[in-house]
């Protein structure tokens, strides 16, 4: 064996996966982006604009709070400022501000899914992940099609679903065929409910970093959003927590995967950071220069951000270590200046969070999941318990769908189900524009009843059918008292119109 060979088997971050991350990552797919050879997150300006706003000016904060309204995305001083308010009063302006911001661009709707994991297996060994190559604790799984079956029958038939977010791992057993063909697999089931229907009108997929002509591929499936979080923007954190010499150890070629995807002609991308990596205003502040570069390069910003906190998994030491675990009271805080620097992006707060902060924090969010089960095959196959060896972290909120339905008809909160726009081809810029504008929140409040109404009737328990009856009875009222105003009378009877039918047993009717 010569002298090269011994030094290339014995350096000690090279990976069996090393020959693969090369195959995989093209340069030429990241610097494209790239201005002048760097990317977008300067970790030194950043925190020099951070310490630069603090105590910011009360004034100035009441004007920057005035252009969210106005649903303008904020520059980076701006939002730097917010994070460093003090006044517990003026971070209350701040909080009815963002639920402000909320009910003009999305209205009285909370949208809900699933997450549905087809499989655990990894290639990748992120020090903070239940589901790292090396945790033997986990059982590991990779979902059959009629696996993938069962469990959307469960879904979209038992439960109710009608979007789901389906999760990969990063392995070569469950790469873009296996996307493709689960996809399709999921599409494909229908599920005789009491009235009608049940099926999967909107698959999204949380899913590694893909070239632009595997992007092509994914779009043409059905593809729904595309969903990559970049875990921490934080460059030497991302360089200590992912092994070198493997596709998640590169950060530009993660960081980029959103801009690839649309480049691609996927018109819905999702961005998110997993909150407790590093200190939460570097990653905050990380999430909005990623919604600018995006809006900049691309001509949309992220249709979704996300913000899960770093929650127990079995037999992950890190995540006990870690320095920047995030309060219940700084999260709060999280959430409210994303709202205020992004204020045209959904927001999803998922089960991730205990049931006490997601009712006090919906106001301002968009999304959240319900029924969540995140072990591969637990729909179809239920525990009791949380079993940990099955997932890849621990939930707060484990409430069925029917619970949280009747909590946010109990809060005056309808449940959309609506993926009309989306096949309307109400996405990308002309989302946005429409988002920007209130617009979307016109069609989105007409869909939402037409989909509550199908819910109701196919799913709901007795108890949460009267709590949502009072819902649809308000949503209604206030539909018809803006005719003609904002809805035309002719809108107006088609909607008494769908809305007969629907009650009659049709489904799936929208504007």
């Amino acid at each position: 064996m010569n002298t090269d060979m011994k030094k290339k088997m014995s350096a000690p971050h090279v990976t069996r996966h090393s020959v693969r991350a090369s195959a995989i990552i093209r340069s030429d797919q990241i610097h494209r982006y790239m201005d002048h050879g760097r990317d977008f997150i300067q970790d030194d300006l950043i925190w020099e604009k951070i310490h630069k706003q603090k105590n910011p000016d009360p004034v100035r904060i009441r004007d920057i709070i005035q252009k969210s309204l106005t649903i303008q995305t904020l520059n980076p001083d701006e939002t730097a400022a917010l994070l460093n308010v003090k006044d517990k009063d003026l971070w209350q302006e701040m909080r009815g501000a963002a639920i402000e911001v909320k009910k003009r661009v999305y209205d009285n709707r909370v949208v809900t899914f699933a997450p549905l994991y087809c499989s655990n297996l990894c290639i990748n060994n992120c020090l903070y992940c239940g589901f790292r190559s090396e945790n033997k604790a986990v059982q590991r799984r990779m979902l059959t099609q009629a696996e993938v079956r069962r469990e959307t029958e469960v879904l979209a038939g038992e439960i109710g679903h009608k979007r789901l977010i389906v999760v990969y791992g990063e392995h070569p057993k469950t790469g873009l065929d296996y996307m493709i063909e689960t996809i399709r697999t999921i599409y494909d089931v229908k599920v005789k409910t009491y009235k009608g229907t049940g099926n999967i009108r909107r698959v999204n997929v949380n899913a590694a970093p893909l070239s632009i002509d595997d992007l092509v591929r994914l779009n043409g499936s059905g593809l729904g959003t595309y969903q990559v979080f970049q875990e921490t923007y934080h460059h030497e954190t991302y360089r200590k927590l992912h092994p070198v010499n493997t596709v998640k150890g590169n950060y530009a070629w993660r960081l980029y995967s959103l801009h690839r995807a649309q480049e691609a002609g996927v018109d819905d991308v999702a961005t998110g950071v997993l909150f407790g990596l590093y200190d939460w205003r570097f990653e905050l502040m990380g999430l909005l220069y990623h919604a600018r570069d995006l809006e900049q390069k691309m001509g949309v910003g992220p249709h979704t951000v996300s913000f899960p906190r770093l929650e127990a998994a079995i037999n992950t030491p890190f995540i006990d270590k870690t320095p920047y675990r995030v309060s219940d009271e700084d999260y709060k805080k999280i959430l409210t200046v994303i709202r205020l620097s992004i204020p045209y992006a959904g927001m999803i707060i998922t089960a991730r969070e205990t049931p006490e902060i997601i009712r006090e924090m919906i106001p301002m969010c968009t999304q959240r999941d319900a029924s969540s089960r995140i072990g591969v095959g637990a729909y179809s196959d239920p525990y009791e318990k949380q079993e940990a060896h099955r997932q890849q972290f621990i939930l707060g909120d484990t409430r069925s769908l029917d619970e949280v339905i009747r909590e946010l008809a109990q809060m005056g909160y309808i449940t959309s189900f609506c993926t009309a726009g989306y096949r309307c081809g109400r996405t990308g810029k002309r989302i946005m524009d429409l988002l920007r504008s209130g617009r979307e929140g016109q069609f989105c409040k007409l869909n939402a009843v037409l989909t509550f109404r199908e819910w109701l009737d196919d799913f709901a328990s007795e108890e949460t059918k009267k709590a949502g009856e009072t819902v649809i009875q308000k949503e209604m009222e206030e539909i018809k008292n803006r005719c003609p105003s904002v809805y035309s009378k002719a809108i107006c009877r088609k909607l008494d119109s769908y809305y007969d039918l629907i009650k009659k047993g049709d489904r799936d009717l929208y504007f």
